[in-house]
C-alpha cells in the first residue's frame, strides 16, 4: 500500500531514539500519520515543523498500518513567523485544532481553506478574521454548521446581529435584544464584511462563538477540551480587545 500527497504539517513527535511520528494533514488523503526514519534528528526536525508543507510519500504493507513517510520539504512557514509570537500561537493553535478531523478521512474543501488560512499568517490585518472563518467551515465540514443567514426566531434576514449559542443560528435585533446578554454577537466579518475590516473586538466574539461550537459538538464528544493553544489565542485575541 502506498501514496503520494502533499501535505502540511501539524505535528511531530519523538518515536525511539532516532524515529518521529508524523501527523500530516493532505488533500486526499486526510489527516494521516506515519513513521519518519530519523525524524528527530536536527535536519528533518526543522523540516517537520507545524505549518510546513511537505511533499508527502506513505507505505505500509497493510492500509491498517502505521505505515512509513519519506518526506521533502515544499514550503517553509513556522520559520517566517518566528518573529510574530501571536500568530506562532495561531499557528499552533490551528494545528491542535485540526486534531480533531477524524483519521485518514479525506476534506479537501477543508484543506483548502486551511491552506489559505496558513498563506494568509504574515498579515497580521487579515489571518485573525480568517481564522474565525476556517473553524466556521470546520464545523461545517464535520456536519455541524451555524446557520447565520437568517433569524431563528422570524426568519428575516435583515439586522442579524446574535448567535443562539443553542441551535448556532442567528437572530436579528429585534427578535434577540430582550435576551442578548444570553446570545453570542455575531461580528459583521462573518456576514459579509471584509475579513481586513474586522477589529479586534469582532475577532474575539468570533473566536468565543466558533471555541463554543467546537468544543460542544466536537472536543467535548471525544472526551477533550479545546486545545490549551486554541484557549491562549482567544485570551490574547481578547486583551489586546481590551
Amino acid at each position: 500500500m502506498d501514496w503520494r500527497d502533499e501535505g502540511i504539517v501539524l505535528s511531530a513527535r519523538a518515536y525511539g531514539e532516532t524515529g518521529a511520528i508524523l501527523e500530516l494533514f493532505t488533500r486526499e488523503q486526510g489527516r494521516h500519520l506515519g513513521l519518519v526514519h530519523g525524524g528527530a534528528g536536527r535536519r528533518m526536525r526543522s523540516v517537520l515543523q507545524p505549518g510546513n508543507k511537505l511533499s508527502a510519500h506513505w507505505r505500509a504493507r497493510l492500509s491498517e498500518h502505521l505505515g512509513t513517510y519519506q518526506v521533502e520539504l515544499v514550503r517553509p512557514l513556522a520559520g517566517l513567523l518566528m518573529d510574530d509570537p501571536l500568530a506562532l500561537l495561531a499557528l499552533s493553535a490551528a494545528s491542535a485544532v485540526c486534531g480533531i478531523v477524524p483519521e485518514r478521512e479525506a476534506h479537501p474543501a477543508l484543506y483548502d481553506g486551511y491552506e489559505v488560512l496558513l498563506e494568509t499568517m504574515q498579515d497580521e490585518h487579515v489571518w485573525p478574521a480568517i481564522f474565525v472563518r476556517w473553524e466556521l467551515g470546520l464545523l461545517q465540514e464535520l456536519g455541524f454548521g451555524l446557520d447565520l443567514t437568517r433569524c431563528a426566531a422570524t426568519g428575516s434576514r435583515d439586522d442579524l446581529v446574535y448567535v443562539s449559542p443553542k441551535s448556532g443560528s442567528a437572530v436579528s435585533r429585534g427578535a434577540g435584544e430582550p435576551y442578548k446578554d444570553r446570545l453570542f454577537r455575531l461580528p459583521a466579518f462573518l456576514v459579509g464584511a471584509q475579513a481586513g475590516e474586522a477589529t479586534n473586538e469582532d475577532v474575539a466574539e468570533g473566536l468565543r462563538l466558533t471555541g463554543h461550537f467546537l468544543e460542544r459538538h466536537l472536543f467535548a464528544a471525544h472526551e477533550r477540551h479545546l486545545p490549551d493553544a486554541r484557549i491562549r489565542l482567544m485570551e490574547k485575541i481578547a486583551a489586546r480587545a481590551g
